[in-house]
């Protein structure tokens, strides 16, 4: 039996643009025996068919691809307690796909890679899990990280502008801690994972946002105003949007308006 480990990327592939694959993710891709992609049902097979494309396009042969389901996620629960149990609970379970996939699917010596949306370190778990399986010491394997193009980069750069202002902070959080963060003088917010729309608690105040929704793809939707302007059409195209594709994904950055404040 082998004692050479197997060898894990994982890459990020960008906000949606193949051309924001960077070259460090073009020469991991060109030195991956064994590619897995993780598919998350017919309604997101746009996110698969990329991936697919970029294997195409960049991988050396010979590779192979490999896929698997993702495991079902109760998405029923939204008290933070229940969320962060939902959670953990689907990642032990994604956790058992991908040791499977790794111990099935990657000899040892070969390098196998996880195509991540975005960014590997900004709300994506395949670290977590991989650190998960690790754990369990069932299988022996290193971990490489490529850094991609977050959709926060990439809402930046839709937008023309940058993420932070001079001197201040900027926060990062998913909607449903929104509640406990304003934009204000300790610094703007950028929100990802909203299904709720929950900019709209801002509709009355002095608040930019900058939103975008399936950045770097031909379907990308953009809109920048005061949130009491355009909050209203910002509802309507996601409303249209799920309609037409069945999922969205969405990210904005919220910032208060304040003309009197010096830089």
């Amino acid at each position: 039996m082998s004692t050479e480990p197997r060898h894990l990327l994982v890459i990020g592939i960008g906000a949606g643009d193949p051309d924001y694959l960077t070259l460090a993710a073009v020469k991991a891709m060109a030195r991956t025996d064994v590619f897995f992609l993780v598919g998350k049902g017919p309604q997101k097979a746009q996110l698969t068919d990329l991936r697919q494309h970029m294997v195409a396009q960049h991988a050396r042969a010979p590779y192979r691809v490999v896929a698997a389901d993702d495991p079902w996620r109760d998405r029923t629960r939204a008290d933070r307690p229940g969320y962060t149990a939902a959670v953990h609970d689907w990642r032990s379970r994604r956790a058992d796909v991908y040791e499977r996939l790794v111990t099935d699917e990657l000899a040892p010596g070969q390098t196998g890679a996880f195509l991540v949306w975005g960014d590997p370190a900004l709300y994506d778990s395949t670290l977590g899990i991989l650190g998960e399986i690790e754990a369990r010491g069932t299988v022996s394997f290193t971990v490489k990280v490529v850094p991609g193009i977050s959709s926060v980069s990439a809402l930046a750069a839709r937008h023309h502008i940058t993420v932070n202002q001079v001197g201040r902070p900027v926060h990062i959080t998913p909607a449903r801690r929104l509640a406990e963060l304003s934009p204000n003088d300790d610094g703007d917010v950028v929100v990802m994972l909203d299904a709720h729309e929950s900019f709209g608690r801002f509709e009355t105040d002095d608040v930019w946002i900058y939103w975008g929704a399936y950045l770097g793809t031909p379907d990308e939707l953009l809109v920048a105003g005061p949130v009491r302007e355009v909050a209203d059409r910002i509802r309507r195209l996601r409303s249209e949007a799920r309609d037409r594709h069945g999922w969205i994904m969405d990210t904005y950055l919220l910032r208060l308006v304040d003309e009197d404040r010096e830089e």
